[in-house]
């Protein structure tokens, strides 16, 4: 079976062979239809990456896959062989990640992918919107209050404008010039440049961090998207940052309202899994709008 690793000595993902996988009790064996590949994968990818997370010889890659469940363990129910799904890999040191052939994950990390949505962009979903989610979440009542998203055009921050909003925040991403007409049609408000000290929380897709606590009112709410590198805090200011978690549940209902076009899927193209380093390159260029993904 062929897996995305990262390799000591190496700073692009390197194709390797491994072993067969099987399904423990409380787990699902997945044949791979398509994984995403997001700015964090670049990073480990990299010696320095490695380091950061203290990787051993080997470091799989990927967080977000869809595919055909292939095995079930003995305790799953919820999961049957033949279904049509998508989830997230949230152990981020693990030697077989979603970036293979084959992927291996705990049933509580999948949800079945509703019919209406295409089972490849369904891997465009699980981690950013979730991340998205969990961030909202952080933020506290809506009621009366005004949200700036950073990085609005982004994989994080689209999905934290249309939830923000769906729960009752007064919404205005930031974002470049280019991202108003995608922003805009949330339902929020947009700006390119916005004023310090103006809302009343910040979610900060866009990993600003202290610049974008700068645009929080005192006594304000800060919720970043980096939980090992928190923002210090200063006003009076609230100061959080999400780690996402698997929750099969709520990606099961962030897929059926992807299907019914309230959060917008957004693929950028697609490569075969053996040209993972030159769509790393890409990732790792930056600018990118919607998910690139790996296709085996």
């Amino acid at each position: 079976m062929r897996t995305i690793h990262s390799v000591p000595g190496h700073h692009e993902p390197q194709v390797v062979e491994v072993g067969d996988l099987q399904a423990g009790p409380d787990q699902v064996l997945i044949q791979t239809i398509a994984a995403a590949v997001n700015p964090v994968d670049v990073f480990l990818a990299t010696d320095a990456g490695r380091g950061a997370v203290n990787a051993g010889r080997r470091l799989g890659l990927g967080w977000d896959v869809s595919g055909r469940v292939l095995e079930v363990g003995d305790h799953v129910t919820a999961i049957a062989v033949g279904d049509v799904v998508a989830g997230v890999d949230d152990v981020m040191v693990g030697e077989n990640r979603a970036q293979a052939e084959l992927v291996l994950l705990d049933a509580d990390a999948v949800a079945v992918v509703p019919v209406g949505l295409d089972p490849v962009d369904a891997a465009s979903v699980p981690l950013n919107s979730l991340t998205a989610a969990q961030a909202v979440d952080l933020l506290g009542d809506p009621h009366g209050r005004t949200l700036l998203v950073t990085g609005a055009g982004g994989a994080v921050g689209g999905y934290a404008v249309a939830l923000a909003r769906s729960v009752g925040w007064a919404v205005t991403g930031l974002g470049r010039p280019r991202d108003e007409e995608f922003v805009r049609s949330t339902g929020a408000g947009f700006t390119a440049d916005a004023e310090p000290a103006s809302y009343d929380a910040v979610l900060d897709g866009a990993v600003l961090q202290q610049d974008g606590l700068a645009f929080v009112r005192d006594g304000g709410t800060f919720v970043g998207v980096q939980p090992s590198a928190p923002v210090p805090t200063e006003r009076g200011i609230t100061v959080k940052a999400v780690k996402v978690v698997r929750d099969a549940s709520r990606l099961a209902e962030l897929l059926e309202r992807s299907v019914s076009g309230e959060l917008a899927v957004r693929v950028a193209g697609t490569a075969p899994l053996a040209d993972a380093a030159t769509v790393y390159a890409k990732v790792g260029s930056g600018g990118q709008r919607g998910r690139w993904l790996l296709v085996p």
